[in-house]
């Protein structure tokens, strides 16, 4: 099998430099303490959130003798 060859012109490269913009971006505002303390509250509800989950539902998981056994009401125990 052959490759098919096609010239490529370099010349936009030999050109890239001047292109080039000399205008830097404006510096990142800094975060004020109110927006410091709203982030972090924010991630301990959400955190605080997945934890409270996994403690609620971690007895549901769980299989022990409870699964196994029947569960029966107490009306059908008066028959």
């Amino acid at each position: 099998m052959f490759r098919r060859r096609e010239a490529v012109p370099f010349a936009f490269v030999a050109e890239a430099d001047h292109f080039r913009s000399n205008v830097t971006p404006p510096p990142r505002e800094r975060l004020s303490p109110s927006q410091i303390v709203g982030r972090t509250l924010l991630g301990l509800t959400v955190v605080a959130g997945l934890v409270g989950s996994l403690v609620f539902g971690m007895p549901s998981l769980q299989s022990g003798d409870s699964a196994t056994r029947q569960q029966q009401s107490e009306a059908s125990d008066n028959r």
